[in-house]
C-alpha cells in the first residue's frame, strides 16, 4: 500500500477505529501510539553487485505500558491528524510504500507491510505481514528459482556471487 492510499483510507473513514493485525488473530493493543514517522531512502547494492534505490514511509507503533487497560482504539480521524501534523513539519513521500514498525514482548521488532485491509462494524483493520528476505541477484548468482531450498543462500562460499 502506498502512503497516499493509506492517508485516503483514513480520510474516507474518519469515524472508524483504526486497528492493526500484525499476525493472524493478533492485534496491536488499543493502547498504541504513533511515535515516529520516517521518510526512508534505501540506496543499496545486492550480493550480485546490482544497485537499487527506493523510498519508503515507516510509521512506528508503540504500546504504552501505562495504558494496558485501554479498550478504545485510536480513530482514523486522530491518526490522520497526527500524520497531517507530521507532514506539515516534514513532508511525507506520498507515492511510496508505507510500512509499520512494531514489536511487543512476544513479537520481534519488524517492519510490516500492509497486505490487506477490511472493515468490521466501526473498525478499519489493516492486515500487516512480514516479507521474507530473498536473493535479488538470483540470475547472477546462479540460484535456480524453482528448486532453491529455504536453507540455500545466494552468497554461499563458492557460489561465485560475492
Amino acid at each position: 500500500m502506498k502512503t497516499n492510499e493509506f492517508l485516503n483510507l483514513l480520510k474516507e473513514h474518519p469515524n472508524k477505529s483504526l486497528l492493526f493485525e500484525y499476525k493472524e488473530g493478533q492485534f496491536v493493543g488499543a493502547n498504541y501510539h504513533i511515535t515516529e514517522i520516517k521518510n526512508i531512502t534505501v540506496d543499496s547494492v545486492d550480493c550480485g553487485a546490482g544497485v537499487d534505490f527506493w523510498k519508503e514511509t515507516i510509521i512506528q507503533l508503540w504500546e504504552s505500558p501505562n495504558e494496558h487497560e485501554k479498550e478504545e482504539y485510536m480513530s482514523a480521524y486522530k491518526a490522520l491528524g497526527i500524520l497531517n501534523k507530521v507532514d506539515r513539519i516534514k513532508p511525507m513521500e506520498k507515492e511510496v510504500e508505507v510500512k509499520f514498525e512494531y514489536s511487543n514482548p512476544n513479537f520481534h521488532t519488524a517492519q510490516l507491510f500492509v497486505n490487506d485491509f477490511m472493515f468490521n462494524d466501526n473498525q478499519l483493520v489493516l492486515k500487516l505481514g512480514v516479507e521474507q528476505t530473498d536473493c535479488k541477484a538470483r540470475e547472477t548468482c546462479g540460484v535456480p528459482i524453482e528448486t532453491e531450498s529455504k536453507e540455500e543462500a545466494c552468497c554461499t562460499p563458492g557460489s561465485g556471487c560475492c
